[in-house]
């Protein structure tokens, strides 16, 4: 059974009972409207309470169904609620831990709502590009005012109880208390039980003093935060309805944007991405139950901002980090940059006071490798160069207690050759974190031959808890997002050579949707960083081609940001990317080197060489097994790449625009004598989904 019926005295009661957070399943709808009819049937029963078990109150629509007809199936959640809406007795929501979505539309359609104090409520079907489907947009309005849901529906955020119960005229709790929620809602279900007429309310009035004003300020305000995705402005076109249409009408508009929303490539690549997030937890041999190895200090190697960030990813979570270095000016530089980053939180509200303070408690420092000797894991975080991670690690090697994770933080060096330079390689793991790491959601763990399974799945528990997107990658140059990025450069250097200026590549980039385009993001990660890892290519790839350009530009001194000068002109203390005529010179000259006459190129035609080279190595990296899947490679590049959110991911925007399609554009650019047209060879799975037409989904 999916809910539970009981009676407590002339009060019935139906508990949800869907683990992990009583989804609104189909066995669960039909589980609700069954005891709804069946306490209307029993003479003895005076009133209803439907209240959640466990955690949650109901976390709406039941992710298992998303996509299938038993989300739809009859009774579906608009059906439910009408059925409670209509009923002949009262019926008491006991609210407790969470109702989103559906959850919240369900109490909406409830009599009387009795919340506890902590609940958190949500609207957040925005989030899956999609509006609230079973009345809360017409509901939430008419409890809330249309500002304060309007707000809660557009962002899709949780909000606590006890903070809406303390606005003026809300009308969505009736009680808010502290202690039991189903006893005080049983307690109200006994009291007004023979009132009449039962409060419904779909028939409370929706009022703003200036509707037209609102409204229009609303979209202007979506359009600029929002405007690639069409979720938002449908929120506020059914929010707006509430007030200028009946309350059924409301309801068919809300639902006909619901529908036309579901098809939409926006919302498609943000469910994909939902689920990709859900997926990145589950490795096929590491089952759910694998136990876990105890973690309650944390140590890290190096105080640079690397590993200063890192830090204060534990410090945030509450454990205890003690932070090495060679020299204790270096100790303290990066002690004080911690304070930096905390205070500036503090100052924006960010952060309390007191929170600051216990962080930094939380934090020790030391020169000698002897007082790491008790902590749970250790991550380093020292200069990318294969020399100095062996002395590191053969050091950690003598003094770490046995069982404690020894991690990497190395962003492409080989995860197997670093665990030979221990007597325990079972017990090292790659924790590749994105700058700057206590910002990026991104964290790349990586397996090597010899990790154990319970490391691995305590090093994935830990990211969780530090609230960290983890995916796992297997041992390459590179892992999932480096080896990939890698490609994407070569593209854009490419294009500098056949036409193009840095500005206009960023540009398209930028249109397209990305954070940042591959100039400016080499600016800011420091164009040095590159430059080192092309001359280990030139060595260890010989035959790998590479545009000149950026080696050019570095060998003028030009590593970006950090020097004021890079693709871009930069003035001092700012950030803005100013185009530079040194730097369009110079790509002029090589080009006259190379015999090359400059091209117009287009935008689309500088997106999808960039794209599709992501693609091609990601199918490449699916294939070799180095991700378990496909959405994996998606989750890296929306989680620390700036991939944009609403096209999904690359893998996502090439089975949106169908690898058929992307496999023949690939042809083109295979032709182009200025290209690679060895890279441009579809990948052994790309080629075969493509003439399957099957998807990397």
């Amino acid at each position: 059974m999916t809910a539970r019926y009981e009676t407590h005295g002339p009060v019935a009661v139906i508990t949800l009972d869907n683990p992990p957070v009583n989804g609104l399943s189909l066995p669960t709808r039909r589980a609700i409207t069954e005891g709804i009819a069946r306490a209307e049937a029993d003479a003895a029963v005076m009133a209803i309470v439907i209240t959640g078990a466990g955690k949650a109150f109901s976390g709406g629509a039941d992710i298992k169904e998303f996509t299938t007809p038993a989300a739809t199936a009859e009774p579906n959640l608009p059906s439910v609620i009408a059925m409670v809406e209509g009923a002949s007795k009262p019926v008491v929501a006991a609210v407790h831990s969470v109702a989103m979505g559906g959850g919240l539309e369900l109490a909406l359609g409830c009599h009387y709502r009795v919340a506890a104090r902590s609940t958190q409520v949500a609207l957040p079907e925005v989030k899956l590009g999609l509006v609230p489907g079973a009345g809360g947009t017409q509901r939430l309005p008419r409890v809330l005012g249309v500002e304060t849901a309007l707000n809660m529906i557009v962002s899709g955020e949780p909000v606590k109880a006890e903070v809406l119960a303390q606005l003026p005229g809300q009308k969505l709790f009736d009680e808010v208390v502290d202690s039991d929620v189903l006893a005080a809602a049983v307690a109200l279900a006994g009291r007004v039980a023979s009132l009449r007429p039962l409060p419904r309310v779909r028939d409370l009035p929706v009022k703003h003093p200036n509707p037209d004003g609102y409204f229009q300020f609303a979209r202007n305000t979506v359009k600029a935060m929002a405007r690639n995705l069409p979720a938002p402005a449908r929120c506020v076109d059914c929010v707006e309805q509430s007030m200028k249409a009946s309350f059924e009408a409301g309801l068919r508009y809300e639902r006909e944007a619901i529908m036309a929303l579901t098809f939409t490539p926006e919302s498609r690549a943000l469910r994909h991405a939902f689920f990709a997030e859900r997926a990145t937890s589950k490795i096929p041999d590491v089952p759910a139950g694998t136990p876990l190895r105890p973690i309650a200090r944390v140590a890290v190697i190096g105080a640079g901002t690397m590993g200063g960030g890192i830090a204060m990813n534990f410090l945030n979570a509450g454990l205890p980090v003690v932070m090495l270095e060679q020299k204790q000016e270096a100790l303290d530089r990066g002690v004080a940059t911690i304070r930096k980053n905390y205070e500036a939180q503090v100052k924006k509200g960010k952060l309390k006071e007191d929170k600051y303070q216990q962080r930094m408690a939380l934090l020790s420092t030391t020169l000698d490798y002897a007082e790491l000797k008790d902590a749970d894991i250790v991550i380093e975080a020292v200069f990318e160069e294969i020399g100095v991670k062996e002395a590191v690690f053969r050091r950690l090697d003598e003094v770490m207690k046995p069982g404690a994770i020894l991690a990497t933080n190395t962003s492409t060096l080989d995860v197997d050759r670093i665990a030979g330079f221990t007597k325990r390689p079972q017990d090292v793991i790659g924790t590749h974190f994105f700058s700057p790491a206590n910002v990026m959601k991104l964290l790349e763990v990586v397996r090597g031959k010899a990790t154990a399974k319970d490391v691995l799945a305590t090093v994935m528990d830990l990211g969780r808890k530090i609230k960290k997107t983890c995916v796992v990658s297997g041992v390459c140059d590179g892992f999932i997002g480096n080896r990939m990025i890698e490609q994407y450069s070569r593209q854009a250097g490419f294009l500098l050579e056949e036409g193009c200026t840095p500005q206009q590549v960023d540009r398209a980039v930028e249109k397209f949707g990305f954070a940042m385009g591959p100039f400016r993001m080499g600016d800011l990660a420091g164009n040095d960083i590159g430059w080192a890892i092309r001359k280990r290519r030139y060595v260890e790839k010989p035959g790998m081609r590479y545009s000149k350009t950026a080696d050019l530009l570095c060998e003028m001194g030009r590593y970006g940001q950090k020097t004021s000068a890079g693709w871009y002109d930069y003035a001092p203390g700012k950030r803005d990317a100013l185009p530079s005529a040194t730097v369009e010179q110079m790509i002029v000259e090589h080009r006259r080197t190379l015999g090359v006459s400059p091209r117009k190129i287009s935008d689309d035609e500088i997106v999808h060489r960039l794209v599709y080279a992501l693609v091609n190595e990601g199918a490449k990296i699916v294939e070799e097994g180095i991700a378990l899947r496909a959405s994996d490679i998606d989750m890296v590049y929306l989680t620390g790449y700036g991939f944009p959110l609403f096209r999904g991911g690359p893998m996502c925007y090439a089975d949106t625009v169908g690898l058929f399609n992307v496999v023949q554009t690939m042809k083109r650019f295979a032709a182009n004598p200025l290209d690679d047209a060895d890279f441009w060879q579809p990948a052994p799975l790309l080629a075969r989904l493509a003439a399957e037409g099957g998807s990397f989904s």
